[in-house]
């Protein structure tokens, strides 16, 4: 049984996989641009909540939900045509990166919302 929040080990090794996604894919010259860009992450509960800062502002990608392991993540992608998470949409550009890891929620995001 997974449990209720993610637990603070968890959310350490969460953060060193986005920063090192982070200067994998956004610190070339072809983002300097649009200024600091890159992933963070927000918490809730159970919940992690992946934005992207493109330009200086931070903009919902996706959440996922913690179930107890590092590689079964649940995906839900940010609709902003409804402006909420939708764990029942599977047809988006980069779904198939989307494999219960963050890392492949952050390939996912890529494709779905271009910088």
């Amino acid at each position: 049984m997974p449990k209720a929040s993610v637990p603070p080990e968890i959310q350490a090794e969460v953060q060193k996989l986005i920063d090192e996604f982070n200067q994998e894919n956004f610190s070339d010259d072809d983002f300097k641009e649009f200024g600091n860009v890159g992933y963070s992450a927000r918490f809730r509960s159970k919940y992690l909540y992946l934005d992207r800062d493109d330009m200086g502002r931070p903009s919902p990608i996706c959440r996922l939900k913690w179930n107890g392991k590092m590689d079964n993540w649940d995906f839900a992608i940010y609709k902003y045509s409804d402006n909420c998470y939708d764990a029942e949409e599977w047809c988006f550009p980069g779904e198939e990166y989307v494999d219960g890891t963050v890392t492949g929620a952050m390939k996912a995001g890529m494709e779905a919302y271009e910088i």
